[in-house]
């Protein structure tokens, strides 16, 4: 809980520590179906009284899914935090999980699948993190597949909730104005009919093998993602990284923007980033090229990174980062949604909130010698994953790695 006396408004949400990292590959997809499903009637609600309950309060109410948690949320007026989380725990304990509702919105969720697959920069990060974890539960689609979806039945959906949204696996995230004593009566024993724990499951250590893939279709532009191991949420390393990515391609003024864009005028969307999960994470470089321009980017890509191997950053390019790198945690949580997400995903995952304090001295105490200690995780490129989504059948493995 993160009270800000100052606003009129409050953000109530329910983490559960599941998702596509949890599911077999019979049933990919169970976290995000079900996510889709506590929004369609519950015991009391039909899925149209949700909505309009939400309306009344003046309300935002929305959901995610990731590869290993899931978040319902409702943004709303200060003085109607009970219902919110009335709502909330009405949709959590009481959905009804209804067969017809089911067919409905698997329907739906097949639309979403086919705007993913529309969107090539999309479709690329999806391959990419498949590619990279390859063989581990991490590269499973939060989405999953028709074919995945289409077997999921109302006795799969109550079977993988009780094994999953467990009591010692779901973290209640709220900020804004609210007394702290309410909101506790709020959910006192509400959620007690919940298994009270979850079956512990190792962590497998991907095998990080380089992997390729080429989807040929029937595009304008040609998208390229390549990627590879990064690290944990909890890598005492882990803003030393975030800095590098923001110098490499986290900006305007980042050395890939400028090469591959302004300099060579190659892509309009050239960008890194760098994502963590509990136990590892990934570093991703993404390029929207002309056809003809595929290895010219990837030669860019590749000078970029020689360059840094050779020569390291400058201070200047550190102090530039630091500040980027502030600034946008800052804005983050200039809301009460950006501050629930904050302090739920942290104390979902990693068991311990961390101050704004603690993250910006953690950022400015970075130095140089930090930046070139992580740089060799990224620096060789026979080490990165690639997927291209092109107009032509392309070898990318042999341009990547020539």
């Amino acid at each position: 809980m993160e009270e800000i006396p100052y606003v009129q408004s409050v953000s109530v949400g329910i983490w559960v520590k599941a998702g596509s990292v949890d599911e077999t590959p019979k049933n990919s997809g169970i976290s995000h179906f079900i996510e889709h499903m506590l929004f369609k009637g519950t015991e009391n609600r039909s899925a149209k009284k949700i909505a309009e309950d939400v309306d009344k309060i003046g309300g935002q109410m929305n959901a995610f899914t990731g590869k290993e948690a899931t978040c319902y949320y409702i943004k709303t007026l200060a003085s109607n935090v009970d219902k919110a989380a009335d709502i909330l725990i009405d949709m959590f304990m009481n959905s009804k999980f209804d067969e017809e509702e089911m067919e409905k919105e698997k329907r739906v969720v097949y639309e979403e699948i086919k705007m993913i697959e529309d969107s090539p920069e999309d479709d690329a990060h999806d391959i990419i993190g498949e590619l990279i974890f390859k063989g581990n539960p991490l590269a499973r689609s939060i989405i999953g597949t028709p074919k995945s979806l289409n077997g999921i039945t109302q006795q799969d959906i109550r079977r993988y909730m009780a094994e999953e949204y467990t009591r010692d696996n779901i973290v209640i995230s709220i900020c804004g104005k609210f007394s702290q004593e309410k909101v506790c009566e709020l959910f006192e024993y509400k959620l007690i009919k919940l298994n009270a724990e979850k079956s512990p499951k190792e962590f497998e250590t991907p095998d990080f093998q380089p992997n390729y893939k080429v989807k040929v279709k029937d595009i304008e532009q040609s998208h390229l993602c390549l990627g590879l191991k990064g690290l944990a949420l909890d890598d005492d390393r882990y803003y030393s990284l975030a800095l590098l990515n923001n110098i490499m391609g986290g900006s305007m003024s980042s050395r890939l923007f400028q090469n591959i864009r302004e300099e060579k005028g190659l892509a309009y969307s050239v960008y890194s980033m760098a994502s963590s999960f509990s136990n590892i994470g990934y570093f991703n470089i993404y390029a929207g090229v002309s056809h003809d321009k595929i290895k010219d980017a990837i030669l860019g890509i590749q000078e970029e990174l020689r360059m840094l191997k050779m020569d390291g950053i400058t201070e200047e390019e550190l102090m530039t980062a630091k500040e980027q790198l502030k600034g946008s945690y800052i804005f983050s949580l200039e809301n009460v949604n950006g501050r629930m997400f904050s302090i739920g995903k942290n104390m979902l995952l990693l068991n311990k909130v961390y101050t704004q304090e603690e993250v910006m001295e953690s950022i400015d105490e970075a130095t140089i010698d930090d930046i070139r200690d992580v740089s060799h995780i990224i620096t060789d490129i026979n080490q990165y994953s690639g997927v291209l989504i092109s107009r032509e059948k392309v070898n990318l493995k042999k341009i990547v790695q020539s």
